[in-house]
């Protein structure tokens, strides 16, 4: 029989390294997460770490999770795999419409799937780059989150650059950092490239394919910004939670750094 290997973690030693990482009651974050990294033997699984950020922040903090629906999009621009052209009209005439109590998550991971069945969380409206929330600003965060730009100045990344919150990686890196996509909204660049984009929505009980507008978003150098913005000091603190490796840092720092950046280096 194999051993299981390292120590047992929980609610209370998980929060206990997310106070020692600098995360304060009141606050607002956004985390990015990997379940896996944190070790082999979580007890209650993604449901205890959704449980010891909310002991930590508090009923006065806030917690926000991308929850994106991006298999809805249009198929024409499928390529992992591609389905057939004879199929895009009818996929885009019969696709199940976005809905915020039932629509599956799509590459966020476990944590943030069973975040947004929580009782009491909130879901964005929008089709493809909803974020879930929960706590004192959880109704400001995803209400209002607009169709075009999903990932813009009207979106959930918006409302916590209002906010001043914070972003969590844990045991994740840059390239996971959805914010540096407001960054990419704000920021001008040569090649900057705006699209249409399409997703079923409902409205009034009515299903629809929704056209509108978007950027043609790209993570690629997000990693390449992070480590820059890590060489400028104070500006992350660095831990540890159970195993894995976490970052805590200004929303608005990394969206500020990332527009200068891009504005040079793109």
């Amino acid at each position: 029989m194999r051993e299981i290997q390292g120590n047992l973690i929980t609610v209370e030693t998980l929060a206990e390294d997310l106070r020692r990482l600098g995360l304060l009651e009141g606050m607002t974050v956004l985390l990015h997460s990997s379940f896996k990294s944190l070790g082999e033997w979580v007890a209650g699984g993604p449901a205890a770490v959704i449980l010891a950020l909310e002991q930590v922040l508090g009923e006065a903090g806030t917690l926000i999770m991308p929850t994106h629906t991006t298999d809805l999009t249009d198929p024409s621009g499928w390529c992992n795999p591609p389905v057939p052209k004879e199929w895009w009209d009818t996929i885009r005439e019969q696709m199940p419409p976005y809905a915020p109590d039932l629509t599956l998550t799509r590459g966020m991971g476990i944590i943030p799937e069973a975040f947004r069945k929580q009782q009491g969380v909130r879901r964005s409206e929008h089709p493809l780059y909803s974020f879930a929330a929960w706590g004192k600003h959880a109704d400001t965060v995803t209400a209002g989150h607009e169709l075009s730009y999903g990932l813009g100045e009207g979106s959930p990344l918006g409302r916590l650059y209002d906010l001043d919150g914070m972003v969590l990686l844990l045991g994740v890196g840059h390239l996971n950092n959805t914010s540096m996509h407001l960054a990419e909204y704000r920021a001008s660049y040569p090649g900057r490239k705006e699209v249409t984009a399409g997703a079923p929505v409902s409205e009034d009980g009515v299903r629809r394919w929704a056209r509108f507008a978007d950027l043609e978003w790209n993570s690629d150098d997000f990693g390449e910004i992070g480590e820059d913005f890590e060489g400028e000091k104070g500006l992350i603190r660095h831990g540890l939670v159970a195993a894995a490796p976490a970052q805590l840092m200004s929303q608005r720092a990394i969206v500020d750094y990332a527009v200068h950046w891009m504005e040079r280096r793109r």
